[in-house]
């Protein structure tokens, strides 16, 4: 199987609801790292999993999308608690639409919330 991984980072902010979470109820900014892993079990003609350039678009469309929200107020987190763990899920259906015209196997986002806690999604496609 072929990897190939890529990031960005993009600041947003965010407070967790549905429970006594001190600090982390108060709306608050995070610099987040996202880490979008692409998967593929062949190369194209080319011998490439994906056009790098076109992925390195897609990853600052998205990133671009939620830097400086809240994530709160976003659609997508309607009535949810906007943890680490639904934002990659998020970024990963972000990205599986994005990118269903390529012939991948696999797709894994990882995102770092600070420098020691992240949290990864990845899905067979």
């Amino acid at each position: 199987m072929y990897s190939l991984g890529m990031r960005r980072e993009f600041s947003a902010r965010h407070y967790l609801v549905g429970g006594d979470w001190g600090e982390e109820n108060i709306e608050h900014p995070h610099r987040y790292r996202m880490e979008l892993v692409l998967e593929a079990e062949s190369l194209d003609r080319h011998g490439f999993l994906v056009d790098i350039v076109e992925v390195a678009d897609h990853l600052d469309a998205v990133a671009a999308h939620f830097r400086d929200k809240t994530l709160n107020t976003l659609a997508v987190f309607s009535g949810l608690n906007p943890s680490i763990e639904r934002l990659a899920l998020v970024l990963h259906d972000a990205f599986k639409e994005r990118l269903a015209h390529l012939a991948l196997d696999a797709m894994t986002v990882t995102i770092w919330e600070d420098e020691i806690a992240w949290t990864s999604y990845r899905a067979a496609l």
